[in-house]
């Protein structure tokens, strides 16, 4: 009975070791989107004390220099975590190894594992043991490590797209101003270009932000920008361009909008977030009202550009764009606390912290 018990716990201890490597593996390893209950639950309890703290900041300016130290805190949080479950779960494999009492193996297994060296065992099997949980120890650091830069490095490439939007299309980043500077300074058939270009963009956030998760939570370097406002401007651009500006249709601004959308999406569908799988409109709505669409029509009719004249066509084909992105752009606005820009974060809903163990994600 006494050795049943004792097998129990090792396999016990041993599960705790096993999930904590595939935790890790799929953070840092994988190639490709991977949800860990232990990321979730060590993202999800900061981002619970953060809100808390946040009630005290009186300005976004405030409040998003305190988001700033979110993903950061996090990442480097994921590792003590890491090596608390492997000292739990070894120390549980050494009680069950009779390598001492439970306080003897929780010192050897922190020993073992920080490579303190300062509590030793004889045993074959345990020093065994001891030598595997150092090893894990050495590769966990070192995958942090390795980590950060190919981190830093999409980072990098994100922000610098989105540091040269503003140039075309102001602070916040809006349609009028991208699509009445181009007209006055490249004129309108330089935007294919663009599209081509942001096309690559929204390819390469979708690939790092869902293998890459704690990117979306990273924030510019300057409280007014943010990837998701960005990208929500540029995808109003190439909708309103489609549909309602009088030049030759470009397919580079549908492949965009397309590439936008499935980028949103796929980030959406990692944290959960319930959205029309197949939306049409008028059957569902968008946040966008056609007295806003108007105004900004007639901004630019007023600026030189040629607008198509069936007005009412034209605002069933952009709704028709719109749709498509609607819903996932104002709550990744309100997941990452974006700055305010219009037809984005200023409509977005009100944040709602998400539970801490996955679900069975369910879309609406």
């Amino acid at each position: 009975m006494d050795f049943l018990f004792r097998l129990f716990v090792f396999l016990i201890g041993l599960s705790f070791v096993v999930a904590t490597i595939f935790s890790a593996i799929s953070t840092f390893v994988l190639p490709r989107s991977a949800r860990s209950r232990l990321n979730r639950l060590v993202f999800g309890l900061l981002r619970r004390l953060f809100e808390f703290v946040m009630r005290f900041a009186h300005t976004y300016e405030r409040r998003d220099a305190i988001m700033a130290y979110y993903a950061p805190i996090a990442l480097i949080l994921l590792v003590p975590a890491w090596y608390v479950l492997i000292s739990i779960g070894y120390s549980f494999m050494y009680w069950a190894l009779q390598a001492g009492d439970y306080f003897y193996d929780l010192r050897l297994s922190g020993s073992s594992l920080l490579t303190l060296g300062f509590t030793a065992s004889e045993g074959y099997l345990v020093t065994i043991l001891a030598f595997s949980e150092a090893l894990l120890g050495l590769i966990m650091v070192g995958l942090l490590i390795a980590y950060l830069p190919t981190m830093y490095s999409a980072f990098s490439r994100r922000e610098q797209a989105v540091n040269m939007l503003e140039i075309r299309a102001g602070n916040p980043p809006n349609p009028f101003d991208m699509l009445s500077r181009f007209h006055r300074i490249h004129g309108l058939d330089k935007l294919a270009e663009m599209w081509k270009t942001w096309e690559a963009w929204f390819a390469d956030v979708e690939e790092s932000h869902t293998t890459l998760p704690a990117l979306n939570f990273f924030r510019s370097p300057r409280a007014e920008n943010s990837w998701v406002t960005s990208a929500g401007a540029v995808l109003d651009t190439a909708a309103i361009t489609l549909s309602s500006i009088d030049i030759p249709n470009e397919m580079s601004a549908a492949l965009c909008i397309r590439a936008g959308f499935l980028a949103l999406r796929r980030i959406a569908d990692y944290f959960d977030v319930s959205y029309p799988r197949d939306p049409h409109y008028p059957t569902t709505p968008i946040s966008v009202t056609r007295a806003e669409y108007d105004e900004v029509i007639r901004k630019l009719e007023e600026a030189g550009l040629p607008i198509k004249a069936d007005r009412e066509k034209a605002w069933m084909d952009f709704a028709g764009w719109r749709v498509n992105y609607d819903r996932v752009l104002l709550v990744l606005c309100a997941l990452v606390m974006a700055p305010q820009a219009p037809w984005s974060s200023d409509r977005a809903p009100k944040f709602k912290i998400p539970p801490l163990f996955l679900k069975k994600k369910k879309h609406s």
